[in-house]
């Protein structure tokens, strides 16, 4: 059965893209219960097993059931464009318990037995302890199994927004909705976006507008939600994901090389989606300040072109700066 979110006459005007570490987090302790999701991620899988061995996942992965209700406090829609996991883990620790308590009773009776587990009575007992319990968890999954990639994912998550705002502004709300993914389907008659999803569920957006929330880690699913009083949400696997771990030696040609240098050479052939400076220097393995001055010298040439996104400069190629780095130039 669909999700069915209607929009009002304010809503379409409200729709914002968003990007969440903390979502991520949530994520990736996901895959690592669901074999089915892990096929993009082996490389990631493999460097982080012995990590993922030192974690206490199970409180965690209890309230994540096969289908039905998690508890939505725990990932909050982002309360900005790019949160530091700091904020949003700040957010998760300063919930009401009573609100945790019954996102817990809810999400514990999806999965038959959970709420009589030792970790099941402990977040029913003390609400309270298990919110600041759990956030601890989170924090720890956070610094083992996102931070240190967390430059690479958050460049491949503000290249999607960066595509799709321009899909946006090109053919309207219809033409965006229409090519998020598979399972959405927007009914302009009714200015209804239908998502298939496990459960039957109608929220009115009463002018709330949507969040759109590229995720690495949601592949292959949509994931949609949140009930009142949370913004709704829709989160969706973000573009690029099948090259996400693939390293970018071999992508500059030798003529290209000897023509502009060859570290300006490979940033110029590494911006295939928008990009920051520290995403691409974390890319590259080059040090910020030695990017930020390839990327000066290629954008005065007219290769590159620059755009504010939140606090950050995102760079990418114009036509003639994918014509110089197009194969085939020896």
């Amino acid at each position: 059965m669909p999700y069915h979110l209607r929009f009002g006459e304010a809503d379409p005007l409200r729709i914002r893209f968003a990007v969440s570490p903390l979502w991520e987090t949530h994520s990736a302790v996901r895959v690592l219960a669901r074999p089915r999701q892990q096929g993009y991620h082996l490389p990631w899988l493999r460097r982080i097993e012995g990590a993922a061995r030192e974690l206490d996942l199970g409180p965690l992965q209890l309230l994540m059931p096969l289908r039905g209700h998690s508890p939505d406090f725990l990932y909050p829609p982002p309360i900005r464009a790019v949160a530091s996991f700091e904020e949003e883990i700040a957010a998760v620790r300063e919930t009401d318990p009573a609100l945790a308590r019954d996102d817990f009773a809810r999400a514990l009776a999806e999965t038959p037995g959970a709420a009589g587990t030792p970790e099941g009575r402990r977040m029913l007992a003390d609400p309270a302890g298990a919110v600041g319990w759990l956030a601890d968890l989170l924090e720890d999954a956070w610094e083992a199994l996102i931070a240190p990639d967390w430059p690479r994912l958050r460049a491949l998550l503000e290249a999607d927004v960066a595509y799709h705002s321009r899909r946006l502004a090109e053919g309207g709300l219809e033409r965006l909705l229409g090519e998020l993914h598979p399972s959405f389907d927007w009914a302009a008659e009714s200015a209804t976006l239908r998502v298939a999803y496990s459960g039957d569920h109608d929220r009115p957006l009463d002018g709330q507008g949507l969040v759109l929330l590229p995720s690495v880690f949601t592949w292959p699913d949509v994931v949609s939600g949140f009930d009142p009083p949370w913004q709704p949400t829709v989160a969706y696997p973000a573009r690029g994901i099948g090259g996400l771990w693939t390293e970018p030696a071999g992508r500059t040609s030798e003529a290209l090389g000897r023509l502009l240098g060859p570290v300006r050479a490979d940033v110029l052939c590494a911006l295939t989606e928008p990009m920051g400076t520290t995403a691409l220097a974390h890319l590259l393995g080059r040090a910020p300040s030695t990017v930020s001055a390839h990327l000066a010298v290629l954008r005065d040439a007219g290769l590159l072109a620059s755009r504010r996104y939140g606090h950050q400069v995102l760079y990418e190629r114009t036509p003639l700066g994918i014509a110089v780095s197009q194969p085939g130039t020896d």
